[in-house]
């Protein structure tokens, strides 16, 4: 059995690799589900682990389905990594009908050898998850991560396990999804799924003595999880507007 971490900063890294983690993901903002980490933390935590880092590659946060830029984007990421000495990339891209989009990951995975790579729980909002596994295992993707297509792996055993069935020997099925120390035997027995994903927090209360109550960064939810905030470019054309007028007005 792999267990693997996911993790989004170096000090989870460590603390995973201490608890026994076979291997961790490496995010950063899993708020937003997770998205490809800087170049410095990929690069400490390559100097510091024992373990496989296996890098998230994902441009931004909200659905999966990329443009052109942001393939090209991810295709640098994943160079970099590999570059950086992780073992592992981590990502997944999707048509806007839910199904696997083949040729963005053709282009992905052109860039990913020898590196493993794994299909993240992109796979998790396709519609139809044996033609995605399917799709999956003809491109050569090493291992999918995936609740079963239920909020939980707890809830998703039985796609699990028919996933495990229908993979057997192609493609590995690493499952993930609110597993806890109280379920995540249940899951493995009724799956047989060779890897599991946790995340395995704790809260850890800030030393700032100084807290200003009036104040946060943390942004608004959006409406769900598909829609994203991009910039304005009419807005930003109104801003510069006024902001022209008032240097019109104070020369």
């Amino acid at each position: 059995m792999i267990l693997e971490a996911c993790v989004d900063s170096v000090e989870s890294a460590l603390a995973a690799q201490a608890g026994g983690a076979h291997r961790i993901e490496l995010c950063e903002d899993l708020l937003e589900g997770g998205t490809t980490p800087s170049a410095g933390m990929i690069e400490v935590c390559r100097e510091r682990l024992q373990i496989p880092v296996h890098v998230l590659i994902r441009p931004r946060g909200g659905d999966f389905v990329y443009s052109d830029i942001e393939i090209e984007v991810m295709q640098r990421d994943i160079a970099l990594a590999r570059r950086l000495g992780a073992k592992g990339v981590v990502y997944g891209a999707l048509r806007a009908d839910g199904s696997v989009d083949v040729e963005r990951t053709k282009a992905l995975l052109g860039v990913s050898r020898p590196l493993s790579v794994t299909f993240h729980r992109a796979f998790d909002f396709t519609p139809d998850a044996d033609a995605a596994l399917d799709t999956l295992i003809a491109l050569g993707i090493d291992r999918v991560l995936t609740s079963g297509q239920a909020p939980t792996a707890v809830e998703g055993t039985r796609t699990l396990a028919r996933l495990v069935t229908r993979g057997a020997g192609r493609i590995r099925i690493l499952a993930g999804g609110g597993l806890t120390e109280e379920n995540i035997a249940k899951v493995v027995a009724s799956t047989g799924v060779p890897e599991v994903h946790v995340r395995a927090t704790a809260l850890l209360e800030s030393p700032a003595s100084y807290r200003p109550r009036h104040l946060s960064l943390l942004k608004q939810p959006l409406p769900n999880e598909f829609d994203r905030a991009v910039t304005d470019p009419e807005r930003i054309r109104r801003l510069s507007g006024i902001l022209g007028k008032i240097d019109s007005a104070h020369p």
